[in-house]
């Protein structure tokens, strides 16, 4: 991996490289919730149960998942602008074609393209970052990659309950997907991959040693810890996101556009506590693991205690109990530079990716399931076209967010200290 040199380092082009695919990374992420705001719409468009939504919801981190780590490999070796300008164009397309779906089917197919295109859009992110910034800044630059995923997050909440409101859901999808091919045009126009007389990477030049390296990190035992913590970090992460909004719908009775608003608690928390993780990490601590294992215990906690109270705390009191969780959440920011620093420095695309296909797994092996959860505690009720769920429903479904938050933090305990420097050499066997 290149580092900028001073000049380079303290210009704002670096800022402007990495700005780019931050964007389509905003996009991607706002996808991932968005189906939670848009339930009862698509309920009621489709005749679809909860377990459908939930299905549908997962159908974007399938190929997510999927093309994780090859879409690392392609990173390595032929650089993020291609792949990443690649990727925004797949998504856009998958926006639109959801945006104009007559069918169920039409309507997965197009979700998962979106899935397909959004694989790209972290890892090579972080992957310009690791190109432009010093190595002691990666921390620091992974974790503010994060928030604007957060800030994704945001917006398909109240923005896009709004948004909907104003043009319907076929409207917003139609408009999203079109702001991200104009993103994917801007990647191919201004992005490059490396500061102008920076080596190539010369480990992962092409892809068969790109391929070759990707073993190391698979076959690395400390790549496995950060990877399984990610995996329950986000199964977590990604079902509240979908089931919040038609939660505080069902238990509280609120509108979509209030609801909206109450779950914005969670990501508006997200936006103040991951780059502040990240860089008391980086800079302060100069640790991984001690922080990571803080912060998934007060989450496994705050879980517990949401769970115990569901429907039952005033709806100030909730915000701020969602509020909080979202600043506990922030724990999953470090398992990327976690999984970087015990693999070797020349593929870091691959161990990024490997450990945040984790994350993805995740997601896509419980929303289907938690939906079905859902639905089999479902009473009967129904709500101009959609389910209504009990609060027995969503107590069942977030009793094994709970469940995962605790799995997490104990993973934490098999983790490697890393004290911020990549510690691949130290971790081999001596001759």
């Amino acid at each position: 991996m290149a580092t900028p040199t001073t000049g380079i380092a303290a210009s704002p082009t670096r800022w402007l490289m990495w700005a780019v695919p931050a964007c389509l990374f905003f996009i991607g992420f706002f996808h991932r919730a968005a189906p939670g705001v848009i339930a009862r719409d698509l309920m009621q468009t489709f005749g679809v149960t909860g377990g459908t939504v939930g299905r549908l919801a997962a159908t974007y981190f399938y190929p997510y998942a999927a093309l994780m780590v090859p879409a690392g490999l392609l990173l390595d070796a032929y650089g993020p602008r291609r792949v990443l300008t690649a990727g925004g164009a797949v998504m856009g397309v998958g926006a639109l074609v959801m945006a104009a779906a007559p069918t169920t089917g039409v309507l997965f197919a197009a979700r998962f393209l979106v899935g397909l295109g959004a694989a790209t859009t972290f890892i090579g992110t972080v992957k310009i970052a690791a190109a432009w910034f010093a190595p002691r800044e990666f921390g620091f630059l992974a974790a503010l990659t994060a928030t604007v995923g957060f800030a994704g997050a945001l917006a398909s909440t109240l923005p896009l309950a709004a948004l909907v409101g104003l043009v319907g859901w076929r409207g917003a999808f139609a408009a999203v997907g079109v702001a991200t091919l104009a993103g994917a045009a801007l990647c191919v126009l201004v992005v490059r991959d490396r500061p102008a007389g920076a080596p190539s990477p010369t480990a992962g030049s092409d892809l068969r040693a790109v391929l070759a390296g990707a073993a190391l990190v698979l076959r690395n035992r400390h790549t496995w810890p950060p990877f399984l913590a990610f995996f329950c970090l986000y199964s977590v992460a990604g079902n509240q996101m979908l089931w919040v909004v038609p939660y505080l719908r069902d238990v509280h009775g609120l509108g979509l556009r209030e609801a909206a608003s109450y779950a914005t608690a969670t990501s508006l928390a997200l936006l103040l506590a991951a780059p502040v993780t990240g860089l008391v990490s980086d800079r302060w601590l100069a640790r991984r693991k001690a922080p990571y294992v803080a912060l998934t215990a007060a989450q496994s906690l705050l879980w517990v205690v949401f769970v115990a109270t569901l429907g039952t705390l005033p709806l100030p009191a909730l915000y701020g109990l969602l509020f909080a969780i979202g600043l506990a959440t922030a724990a999953f920011v470090l398992v990327w530079p976690m999984g970087r620093e015990v693999n070797p420095p020349h593929l870091d695309g691959v161990a990024v990716a490997v450990v945040n296909f984790g994350g993805f797994l995740g997601a896509a092996l419980t929303q289907g399931p938690i939906g079905a959860v859902l639905d089999a505690r479902w009473a009967g009720a129904v709500v101009d076209g959609a389910r209504r769920y009990p609060l027995a429903a969503y107590r069942d479904a977030f009793a094994v967010c709970a469940a995962l938050t605790t799995v997490a933090m104990l993973l934490g305990l098999l983790i490697r200290e890393t004290h911020g420097r990549n510690i691949y050499t130290v971790l081999q066997p001596g001759p």
